[in-house]
């Protein structure tokens, strides 16, 4: 369905699929989301919105969570000044807290400033939404360990932990301050600490405060048992996403000769599931599933790069960006889009497709109303790939009514405004809800990256006065943190393991196997398609 963005016309139903939307080098996820104008994101076109009064290039952002509230003072929108305009941090010097409760928010500061907000005394506690923003976005700055290492310094510094006798009183009063800190760090933040360094600094701390009340050990016991169970579970889950992940990547182009070849040789969906909303649960399965195993600091390492205001080094300089989590997602929505492509271009005969093509408008149409955005734009990718629109007789047969409205409702324009406002009602039904079902909100994933891509472009992790930028973070902090609010929901859709097994592991074509199955089905219209076939059918089937 076309439409107009700034003058220019996106074909949304005709956009050509990109062969490959992940890259294993992950130059991050830009591959996926390319930052060009009128780049493709997910198979789709998108344009900057230049009509809302944003900055130009900036996506809009939808609003906020529950969950991470933006700290008291800031804006809950960013609006990134010039870095002359930035106001210099005029809470330098000021003690820990200043910042939030007793004048103006911090817009920007030194890192030293603003770990020492982070520290913890007898008689002040950070705001939640501190915590979760500078713990997210310091390790830009400083390595988690070495973070931690400084935290600890300045508690032992200022509590005169390092005296004896200590000042039992005084320990006591600060004691369960600096445990509730570490434990909001393990929980919100647990892959840091399978660093061996963290847990050393851990029990430090813990050590010296000790012999003013033994329960202290206590604590940090029953801290580190859930750290350890979290982790457990967590390196499980990898492990079962990585082996779905590579169990799923089986492409069999030599399917294309069974198209000729009666009974079916090859099971298809509709044999495994022929009813769209039991479907569009499974999908639901899948999705949180791969979300429930994506940490904040994934979003932050995975646009990691050295930034030119940057005296020091990079923290992740030398080491592999820890976002496979990301990467597995990424993966699962490409399967999708080429699995939906897949079981169309297969049917021999056009009824067959017709058949497919409604049951799948279907399924997206029970996906959009259960609040799984990304299933649904796969689906709706997978069914605008080249080798699926070109099949004008298969979708003359099918009833398409209902794929327009879907069409429109992720349609591009306006920087997917239908769709932003779409996800702003599924985020206010998921802050009202009573029960699971009403709760799940899935967001189109590749979109989100993309306003995080353009957050980290458009503003500067450091200011010419060598400032942290920390209004920026706020705003990484408000989208991370309302993608963590979401991803929590449990499933509320009992699992049908043959469905699920048939999504992971069904053979897919690629795209040439899509292309010759789609010229199989409905002949080549001109030369170009004609020449394309015939080498195609020597290429994958070895006929000439």
């Amino acid at each position: 369905m076309p439409g107009r963005d700034g003058g220019r016309t996106i074909a949304f139903r005709q956009q050509r699929f990109p062969q490959r939307l992940y890259d294993p080098h992950f130059r991050s996820l830009l591959c996926l989301v390319d930052v060009g104008d009128g780049a493709a994101v997910g198979g789709v076109s998108v344009s900057p919105d230049v009509s809302s009064g944003s900055s130009p290039g900036m996506p809009q952002t939808v609003c906020s969570g529950t969950m991470f509230t933006t700290p008291s003072g800031f804006s809950p929108h960013l609006a990134c000044a010039e870095p002359g305009e930035e106001e210099e941090a005029a809470q330098e010097g000021q003690g820990p807290g200043a910042c939030l409760a007793d004048g103006p928010p911090i817009t920007s500061a030194s890192l030293d400033t603003l770990i020492q907000n982070l520290v913890p005394t007898a008689d002040y506690y950070p705001e939640k939404a501190y915590v979760f923003t500078f713990l997210l976005s310091a390790r830009l700055f400083i390595p988690p360990p070495e973070l931690l290492a400084r935290v600890c310094e300045q508690c032992i510094k200022q509590q005169q932990l390092d005296q004896s006798p200590l000042d039992t009183a005084k320990v006591r009063k600060f004691g369960p301050k600096i445990l509730q800190l570490l434990t909001e760090w393990t929980e919100t933040f647990p892959t840091d600490f399978r660093d061996e360094k963290m847990v050393g600094h851990l029990k430090d701390i813990v050590h010296r405060m000790a012999p003013c009340d033994e329960a202290y050990w206590k604590t940090l016991n029953q801290v580190l048992q859930k750290l350890n169970q979290r982790l457990a579970l967590m390196s499980q889950g990898e492990e079962s996403i990585v082996k779905v992940s590579l169990n799923a990547s089986s492409i069999s182009d030599k399917l294309v000769a069974f198209k000729t070849k009666p009974p079916p040789i090859q099971k298809d969906m509709l044999s495994i599931c022929n009813d769209p909303y039991t479907l569009a649960q499974q999908l639901t399965h899948v999705e949180l599933e791969h979300l429930s195993h994506i940490g904040p600091e994934e979003f932050v390492q995975a646009f990691v790069q050295k930034d030119p205001l940057d005296v020091t080094q990079p923290c992740f300089g030398d080491q592999k960006k820890k976002t496979s989590n990301l990467e597995a997602y990424v993966r699962w929505f490409n399967r999708l889009c080429y699995l939906v492509a897949t079981e169309i271009c297969m049917p021999a005969k056009k009824k067959q497709r017709a058949q497919v093509i409604e049951f799948f408008i279907d399924v997206a149409r029970e996906c959009f109303n259960i609040g799984n955005f990304n299933s649904l734009m796969a689906i709706i990718s997978g069914m605008n790939m080249s080798p699926v629109s070109r099949l004008k007789k298969t979708w003359g047969k099918a009833k398409t009514a209902k794929f327009f409205i879907l069409e429109h409702q992720m349609d591009p324009t306006g920087n997917f405004y239908n769709y932003r406002t779409a996800l702003r009602g599924a985020a206010h039904r998921s802050q009202t809800a009573n029960s699971n079902r009403e709760r799940i909100v899935i967001p189109f994933f590749s979109l989100l990256i993309k306003d995080i891509y353009f957050l980290n472009e458009g503003c500067a992790n450091r200011l010419p006065n060598g400032h942290v930028n920390f209004e920026k973070f706020v705003e990484l902090a408000r989208q991370v943190g309302e993608f963590m609010t979401w991803k929590q929901v449990e499933c509320p859709f009992e699992e049908d393991r043959a469905i699920l097994h048939y999504l992971h592991t069904a053979p897919i074509f690629s795209e040439d196997g899509l292309y010759l199955a789609s010229y199989e089905s409905e002949s080549p219209e001109n030369q170009v398609e004609k020449d394309r076939w015939k080498a195609l059918r020597s290429n994958v089937l070895g006929k000439t």
